[in-house]
């Protein structure tokens, strides 16, 4: 049996903790930011677990994470 092989885009997204759970960046934050108000631009800052829903779509795009 070959060994699969890990999605390199979703590799790049997410990223795991100690504990397993897996983390992302949120969306929105990339560029045009002198438009957006403070409280926006807020809201979009730092990360987020992912949704337990998504979780083994993601395990199978990730197979060793």
């Amino acid at each position: 049996m070959p060994k699969m092989k890990t999605h390199k885009g979703t590799a790049k997204r997410f990223k795991a903790t100690g504990s397993g759970k897996i983390v992302r960046v949120k969306a929105w934050r990339g560029h045009h930011l002198e438009i957006k108000s403070s409280r926006r631009k807020r809201r979009y800052a730092g990360k987020v677990t992912l949704d337990p829903s998504h979780a083994e779509q993601l395990r199978r795009l990730l197979p060793y994470l």
